[in-house]
């Protein structure tokens, strides 16, 4: 197995802003992405759209375990509606940063080329707020950024997004517990299984397929006639998390000794990685071939975690 650890952008929105609201005990955001229990599965949600994810799984769903494992709490917020989202978020930066998300990044138009909602969800942590506007640090690469008050109480909303509570927030982060990151990755385990299982969530929306399933739908749908849509997912989305999170899986269950798991999903890792080439070239067969060899691996993974 590689010894190599990737470092560098990706789309890890939550595990980012996590990481600035823990501050100087911050675990590496691997830690943080591994306890989420992100890279145990993959599924085809409705049966059409691909994420290298576990079954039925959200962020949402997994934070309170994420910090549980980690040794933090924080208070969870929910606005009704603009006015009081903006009540709450006033009274939770009076004790310093807030965590926001899931938001619609199609109306952060700080970034280039966004022009209105795209259905992608988003965290960031917001500094300051005014009458007029946010000012937040946005982990796609845009520290002090600031946004009309009006645009980001329409990104807040989580009408476009597949999930979601909308005007959620957290404040008020406190360690509770010192865990090491191996005492972290231990403690994150029987959530990772549980997803892994396909037993994470009872909330199955209709034609959501999972792991080897889904892997295998997935390849059908390519070599049947990839959309430009569903193409698009994946090379500026899907495969790039996907990849991501799995070699981050890997380097911890590797620094757990936890070798056989760690090298099923290494293999995960760069299956789905080699996928982008191929999917951006349009050599569509070479990804169906490589989508085919990813669908037992789930399996195997399986087999392979600790009780």
């Amino acid at each position: 197995m590689a010894k190599t650890s990737y470092v560098g952008s990706g789309p890890y929105c939550y595990s980012n802003s996590f990481s600035m609201m823990f501050g100087e005990s911050s675990p590496p955001a691997r830690i943080i992405e591994f306890a989420t229990s992100s890279a145990f599965g993959m599924h085809l949600l409705r049966g059409s759209l691909p994420f290298f994810d576990p079954f039925c799984w959200t962020p949402e769903a997994s934070f309170a375990e994420a910090l549980g494992a980690m040794g933090w709490v924080s208070e969870l917020v929910r606005g009704e509606d603009p006015r009081s989202a903006i009540h709450h978020l006033k009274r939770a930066l009076s004790g310093g940063p807030v965590w926001v998300g899931p938001i619609e990044m199609g109306y952060l138009h700080h970034q280039p080329g966004r022009a209105g909602p795209v259905g992608a969800d988003h965290y960031v942590v917001v500094l300051e707020m005014d009458h007029e506007s946010v000012l937040m640090h946005d982990p796609e690469g845009f520290p002090y950024a600031r946004l009309p008050l009006e645009l980001f109480l329409q990104s807040w909303r989580t009408a476009t997004l597949d999930y979601g509570t909308s005007f959620t927030m957290r404040h008020g982060f406190r360690q509770i517990s010192m865990r090491s990151n191996a005492d972290i990755i231990c403690a994150s385990l029987p959530s990772a299984r549980r997803w892994l299982s396909c037993q994470g969530t009872m909330d199955i929306p209709s034609g959501t397929i999972g792991n080897g399933e889904a892997a295998h739908a997935l390849a059908d749908m390519i070599k049947t006639g990839i959309t430009d849509d569903l193409r698009n997912h994946l090379i500026h989305f899907a495969v790039r998390v996907g990849a991501r999170r799995a070699a981050d899986a890997a380097k911890c269950l590797a620094q757990i000794a936890e070798i056989r798991a760690a090298t099923v999903v290494d293999r995960q890792a760069r299956l789905i990685g080699a996928l982008q080439y191929p999917l951006v070239t349009r050599e569509d067969d070479k990804a169906v071939a490589y989508l085919r060899s990813l669908a037992p691996t789930y399996d195997e993974l399986l087999d392979a975690l600790p009780n």
